[in-house]
């Protein structure tokens, strides 16, 4: 009865309108007074270990690392570098949004940054094209989806300090559904594209203008390459390959495309540094939360309801994948991981479903709930590009989350999809 008093609180904290690190703060404050006052003294010491962990400083690092190679010129060389790689197949704008996103998500290992850097390119460029807008601002937010998959990813270092996951693991363990997730959309946004005739025709090939593309847009393919590598195989931690990313993320833009200025290292750190002190304070009176449920048994109690149920491992996978597709349309991915993995997780390991698939699926799961509303942050940020309301732009891209959910029930199903990649190339 107590815990539901807790929930209850947090309820009405939420429905209040109290940002949700604040909400969560003062459920946990309002139970502590009245149910447990000797615990009030433990809530600085709990907050500050909650928050004081060698693998958060990755997160910080990465996003600096991604604002950097933002604001570095990478982006436009991105789809020039995107639309030589279609071009053997006749692609076209919508193939190019694919790719890029592809090779955005592994610099920025943010989805929200993806549509909003790569949107501001491509959403013009495809309408001038011909492409509907409708279909345009579709495909650009749900292949932004990709950012917070294909590693690195800042939701799988929050994921895996809170599960006690590798890491390194975590990041190979994306890797088969996030390209999995690029190649359906690709297959999708192609037949659309054949289908009302918007690939452009065929244009002369020209050597000169190809090998320029590729040289100057090979150092963002690089970037995540390298990180996935050098975690993967051991060489060196999560948090010291962020340190590498922005050291590479520095050289390039100052040395290698000369666009990155001091003003926009200044304006990267200040950005970096009020999204990551969001998360950070999330992450810290989640700490508190979490610790009341463990205190309480929730978890083992919860654990137990299922198991009795007595259904098939991936019967418990689908359950799943419905309940983190609902939470994912109310609260966003780290708020909702934080939340979520203390409780769930000892269910999904007593069921057969080890922790580095289920952190596959939730990351999945949650990746499409930036695309659907009412909170869908991908959607707000499209519709500050293109100015469509917001429901417009989730009905265009529809199609593609039909493609992610694929992905999430088939890594769902078949958990030799994240588990078999880093066996292999996991130290």
């Amino acid at each position: 009865m107590a815990m539901l008093i807790l929930l209850v609180f947090l309820i009405i904290f939420a429905v209040l309108g109290t940002p949700l690190a604040f909400a969560i703060g003062a459920s946990c404050l309002t139970y502590i007074q009245k149910f447990a006052p000797n615990f009030m003294q433990m809530l600085p010491q709990r907050v500050w270990g909650g928050t004081f962990s060698f693998i958060m400083v990755a997160m910080p690092l990465f996003m600096l690392a991604g604002e950097l190679m933002n604001k570095g010129g990478i982006t436009q060389r991105i789809v020039d570098f995107s639309m030589y790689l279609v071009r053997p197949f006749h692609g076209g704008l919508g193939e190019v949004n694919v790719i890029g996103s592809m090779i955005f998500g592994g610099i920025s290992g943010s989805s929200v940054a993806d549509t909003s850097a790569l949107g501001s390119i491509e959403i013009p460029a495809m309408e001038n094209a011909g492409y509907p807008s409708r279909l345009t601002a579709g495909v650009t937010v749900a292949s932004s989806t990709m950012g917070m998959i294909i590693p690195p990813s800042v939701p799988m270092i929050v994921y895996a300090m809170v599960s006690g996951e590798s890491v390194g693991k975590m990041f190979i363990a994306a890797l088969v559904p996030g390209i999995a997730i690029g190649i359906t959309q690709l297959i999708m946004i192609y037949a659309i594209s054949v289908k009302h005739g918007y690939h452009p025709k065929p244009t002369p090939f020209d050597a000169k203008d190809f090998w320029h593309t590729m040289l100057f847009g090979l150092p963002a393919v690089l970037m995540p390459i390298v990180i996935i590598v050098f975690v993967g195989l051991g060489i060196c931690t999560a948090s010291e390959s962020a340190g590498i990313a922005v050291l590479y993320s520095l050289i390039i833009g100052f040395l290698f495309y000369k666009e990155l200025t001091w003003k926009d290292v200044i304006d990267s750190l200040k950005t970096t540094l009020i999204s990551s002190s969001s998360i950070m304070i999330i992450i810290g009176f989640t700490t508190i939360f979490t610790w009341l449920l463990t205190m309480a048994n929730v978890p083992t109690t919860i654990a137990a309801f299922f198991v009795n149920l007595h259904f098939p491992t991936w019967g418990y996978a689908v359950m799943f994948d419905i309940l983190i597709l609902f939470i994912g349309t109310f609260i966003d991915v780290s708020p909702a991981i934080l939340l979520l993995t203390p409780i769930l997780l000892p269910v999904m390991k007593q069921v057969g479903i080890g922790g580095l698939q289920f952190g596959a699926m939730m990351i999945t799961g949650l990746a499409i709930g930036l695309v659907t509303p009412p909170v869908g942050m991908c959607l707000n940020a499209c519709t500050k590009i293109n100015h469509m309301p917001v429901m417009e732009i989730f009905k265009g891209a529809l199609p593609f989350i039909i493609c992610n959910i694929i992905v999430l029930v088939a890594i769902s199903i078949f958990p030799i999809l994240t588990t078999w990649l880093p066996t292999i190339i996991s130290y």
